[in-house]
């Protein structure tokens, strides 16, 4: 374990150690802190829904607390209140921050309407904050993505090929998509020395206009590749972690869309291929079943696969 680096004021200090995840690659960051306070913007939305309402709860009762305490500490400041009864002051104080006001409880004392006063300025500032961060994490779009559960090596166009098949889980179209694949290995120094390294995988095609249905991601097992001749025991040995990035434009949310997934090497199937997801109907609609997304059946030779949208495309070129 390293030694705790030193502050400013000559004392040590345990770095904090943070969890990153890539999909489902997890690093660990050093130094840092996954709750920054000052940040807050940044901190609320990437809580999880239980997360986040656990604070809001929270926030809430400690905002309540305080006020309450202030009532609280000057009998006769709200009507109708029993004195140092602390239950009376802060559902008063609950009221009050709602700008509810039952008529029951109410400012009695100039001291009682100035806590009063600002209790319910913050009460709209606060309703302010967490309306704005409730719409943002309700309205933050998301790309509804499936992803096959195994990459395969098949044979495709008499070429080992690395195929990765995604399907679009939306009911509409998704416009202008994009697709990146990378490897991180692991690899020797001339010193010895392990390190990871990561590369972009060269698609055979990184780009489509449309996605309605689904999209095989190839990438040719070629002398330029930096998987050239990797069986299952090499990738295994290079611990060669996949990570697949698609984005698109939802045009029904008009705006851009992302997802990312990562693989582990032993996800890697070697000599399967994917089952046929998209069949076409009797008046020739083409139908996708995208819970056969990560099918598999054995590669038995050069196969091109013309049931889905794409690869239907990349025959006909």
């Amino acid at each position: 374990m390293q030694k705790a680096r030193k502050s400013g004021s000559g004392r040590e200090r345990d770095p904090r150690t943070t969890r990153v995840r890539i999909g489902s690659y997890e690093l660990k960051k050093k130094g840092i802190s996954r709750f920054d306070l000052r940040d807050p913007y940044h901190l609320a939305v990437t809580l999880t829904w239980p997360q986040f309402l656990a604070t809001l709860l929270a926030f809430y009762v400690l905002v309540n607390v305080v006020f309450a305490t202030f009532f609280w500490l000057i009998p006769g400041s709200v009507a109708n209140a029993r004195p140092y009864n602390f239950g009376d002051a802060f559902f008063f104080s609950i009221e009050t921050l709602a700008t509810v006001g039952y008529g029951g409880m109410y400012p009695k004392t100039l001291y009682g309407h100035a806590i009063a006063a600002i209790e319910i300025i913050c009460g709209l500032g606060v309703t302010a904050i967490v309306t704005g961060l409730t719409f943002v994490r309700f309205s933050r779009p998301r790309a509804k993505l499936i992803f096959a559960a195994n990459p395969v090596v098949a044979m495709h166009n008499g070429k080992p090929t690395l195929m990765v098949r995604v399907g679009n889980g939306r009911v509409g179209v998704l416009l202008d998509a994009a697709g990146k694949l990378n490897v991180l290995l692991t690899a020797t120094s001339a010193r010895g020395q392990r390190f990871r390294r990561a590369q972009e995988l060269r698609l055979e095609r990184a780009h489509i206009p449309a996605f309605p249905l689904t999209w095989t991601l190839m990438h040719v097992l070629d002398e330029r590749s930096p998987l050239h001749g990797y069986d299952s025991a090499q990738t295994m040995a290079a611990g060669a972690q996949l990570f697949v990035t698609i984005e698109a434009r939802d045009p029904t949310l008009a705006a851009s869309v992302h997802d990312i997934h990562s693989y582990a090497p032993e996800d890697v199937r070697f000599g399967m291929r994917y089952a046929d997801a998209v069949t076409m109907a009797a008046d020739g609609t083409p139908v996708a079943d995208l819970g056969k997304i990560g099918a598999l059946e054995p590669d038995v030779g050069d196969h091109v696969d013309e049931s889905g949208w794409t690869e239907r495309e990349e025959a006909l070129e």
